[in-house]
C-alpha cells in the first residue's frame, strides 16, 4: 500500500475528546494504567518484605511486564481473531483474579512472582487490542492525536504512580492496596463492557495461534516499510532507555542518592511536553517532517553526562531527552497506512512487543555496563548509540517526499 501524499488536516484534542467511543477507551486506559502501577509496587513491596531480596523484589516489579515478550511471540494472532471489546473486558477480569489471589495473602513471595509472570502473558495481546481499536476509532490526524493522548496518560502514571501507590501502602499495607487493583480492573471491564460498542473481529482466520502469530509476523517483517518503519521506533528510544537503568547509581556518583526521583521523573515529564506540545502546535505534514530532528534529542542531551553534571542539570538535560520520544507522533500515520487492515492488532502488538522487550534488555546491559564503567560514562555511551541508531535510521525517518 502506498503512503499517501498528503498529510491529513489538522486537529485538535478537544475533537479527540470529543469521540464519545475514544472517552470509554480513554477511561478504561487510564483505570489499567493506575491499577497495574499500584499492583506492582504492592507486590514488590510485598516481596521484598517477605524475602529481604533486593533482586526478587526487582523482578517483582518487572514481572508485569517481561510475558510482552512471550506473549508477542505466541499469542498475538488472538489480537485479531477476537472482537476487541470481548479481549479487553476478559484481561480485565483475569487481572482482577489475580490481584485477588494477591491481596489474600495465601501465596509465598515466589510463587506470587510465577502467578504475576504466567497470567501477564496475554498481556500483549489486550495492549494489541487496544492500539488496533484506536484507528477505528479516530481517523486522520485525530488519530495520531490520539496515540499522543495515550503516550501522556503512561507518562502521567510515572510521575504520580509511584507517589501515590506509596501513599496507599503507607495507610493501607501492600495487601490491603492490592484490592485497590481488584476494584479498578472490576470498573474498567464493566466500563468497557456496557460502554464501549462491540466490533467484529479482523479476520476470520483459524489454525494453532502460536503458528499463526509466527507467520503473521514473519510475513510483516519481511515488508520493507513495515520493518523500517518498526526498527525506527524500536531503536533509538530503546537506546535512550539503557541510560535509565544507571539513574539511580549515577545519583549515587554524584554524591545525592535522593535525586533519583527527580531524574526519573524529569524523563516523564519531558515526554508528557513533548506529546502535548508537538501534538497540539504542530500541523500534520511537519510533525512528519520533524522527526528525524526530535529523533537526535533523544540521545544528543544524555552526552553531557560525561561530565557528571548535578542534579539539576542532569535533570534538566533528561527531560529534553523525553521530548524527543514525540519524533514517534511524525511516524505513526505512517505505520498505520503501511500494515494490512487484517492483521492491524497484531502488527501494533508487534511494534508494543519489540517496544517492550528492547527496552527491557537495553536498560538491563546499562546496568551490566554500569558495573564496569562510571554511570555518567554509561549515560554517555547509551545517549551515542541513539544517535548512530537514527543516523542509521535517517532516510526513515524523514517525511516521505511528495
Amino acid at each position: 500500500m502506498t503512503i499517501p501524499q498528503a498529510a491529513p488536516a489538522r486537529a485538535g484534542y478537544r475533537e479527540v475528546f470529543a469521540v464519545r467511543q475514544f472517552r470509554v477507551l480513554f477511561t478504561g486506559y487510564t483505570l489499567f494504567l493506575g491499577g497495574e502501577t499500584v499492583k506492582m509496587l504492592a507486590l514488590s513491596v510485598t516481596v521484598y518484605a517477605g524475602t529481604g531480596s533486593p533482586l526478587l523484589a526487582a523482578l517483582a516489579y518487572v514481572a508485569g511486564f517481561l510475558p510482552y515478550a512471550l506473549g508477542g511471540t505466541l499469542l498475538l494472532a488472538y489480537a485479531d481473531r477476537w472482537p476487541p471489546r470481548a479481549v479487553l473486558v476478559g484481561y480485565d477480569l483475569v487481572r482482577a483474579a489475580v490481584a485477588a489471589v494477591l491481596a489474600a495473602g495465601l501465596l509465598s513471595p515466589v510463587a506470587m512472582l510465577v502467578l504475576v509472570f504466567v497470567t501477564g502473558i496475554p498481556s500483549a495481546v489486550a495492549s494489541a487490542a487496544r492500539s488496533a481499536l484506536l484507528p477505528e476509532l479516530l481517523d486522520g490526524d485525530r488519530y495520531v492525536l490520539g496515540r499522543a493522548v495515550f503516550s501522556m496518560a503512561a507518562g502521567g502514571t510515572q510521575v504520580l504512580g509511584f507517589a501515590v501507590g506509596g501513599m496507599l501502602i503507607a495507610a493501607l499495607g501492600p495487601y490491603g492496596t492490592l484490592w485497590i487493583t481488584v476494584a479498578s480492573c472490576l470498573l474498567s471491564a464493566a466500563l468497557l463492557r456496557l460502554r464501549l460498542a462491540p466490533l467484529p473481529r479482523r479476520t476470520t482466520a483459524t489454525g494453532y495461534a502460536v503458528r499463526e502469530t509466527w507467520r503473521v509476523n514473519r510475513e510483516l517483517l519481511r515488508r520493507p516499510a513495515i520493518r523500517s518503519l518498526l526498527l525506527a521506533q524500536w531503536l533509538p528510544p530503546a537506546l535512550m532507555v539503557g541510560a535509565e537503568g544507571v539513574l539511580v547509581p549515577y545519583a549515587a556518583q554524584i554524591g545525592m542518592p535522593d535525586s533519583a526521583g527527580l531524574l526519573f521523573t524529569a524523563v516523564a515529564l519531558g515526554m508528557l511536553a513533548g506529546d502535548l506540545a508537538i501534538g497540539r502546535l504542530v500541523a500534520p505534514e511537519r510533525r512528519e517532517r520533524l522527526a528525524g530532528p526530535l529523533a537526535l534529542l533523544l540521545g544528543a542531551p544524555l552526552l553531557g553526562f560525561v561530565f557528571s553534571p548535578g542534579p539539576v542539570t542532569a535533570a534538566l538535560l533528561l527531560a529534553v531527552s523525553g521530548f524527543g520520544v514525540a519524533y514517534q507522533l511524525g511516524l505513526a500515520r505512517r505505520f498505520l497506512i503501511a500494515v494490512p487492515e487484517a492483521n492491524r492488532g497484531q502488527a501494533f502488538g508487534l511494534a508494543l512487543t519489540g517496544t517492550m522487550t528492547l527496552q527491557g534488555l537495553f536498560a538491563a546491559g546499562g546496568g551490566a555496563l554500569g558495573e564496569l564503567s562510571p554511570p555518567g560514562l554509561v549515560v554517555g555511551a547509551a545517549g551515542a548509540a541513539s544517535l548512530v541508531a537514527v543516523s542509521a535510521l535517517w532516510r526513515v525517518l524523514a517525511a516521505p517526499r511528495a
